[in-house]
């Protein structure tokens, strides 16, 4: 997908969060202000937020979440390669939930069908 693609995606989120703040101020401004803090450097760098961030937005198929977050990480100095491997690792988190759930939901799903 070429940069401008992706920034109108992320551009047309904004302008309806805007519109969302014409009928809710506060819910936006209260958003706007927890999510600002969350991403404030702390005991976690901002880059590593931003990293964190792509790969939740990775496992939870977030299409504006994943490039707003490509592109802060990399404005917070992250590699390509760093980014790379939060993909591999939002993957492997992917694999392993689907795992977990077919050894534990799934199978149990069985004994009660099955006899």
């Amino acid at each position: 997908m070429t940069d401008h693609k992706m920034e109108s995606k992320v551009a047309a989120y904004k302008d309806e969060l805007s519109h969302m703040s014409e009928q809710l101020p506060e819910v936006v401004q209260s958003y706007h202000s927890f999510t600002g803090e969350c991403f404030q450097p702390g005991a976690v760098d901002a880059k590593t937020k931003q990293l964190i961030a792509l790969g939740m937005g990775l496992f939870a198929n977030n299409e504006v979440c994943t490039f707003y977050h490509v592109r802060e990480a990399l404005h917070k100095g992250a590699s390509r390669e760093e980014i790379m491997e939060t993909v591999a690792v939002a993957g492997a988190l992917g694999g392993g939930h689907a795992i977990s759930q077919g050894v534990t939901r799934v199978q149990k799903a069985l004994e009660g069908i099955v006899h």
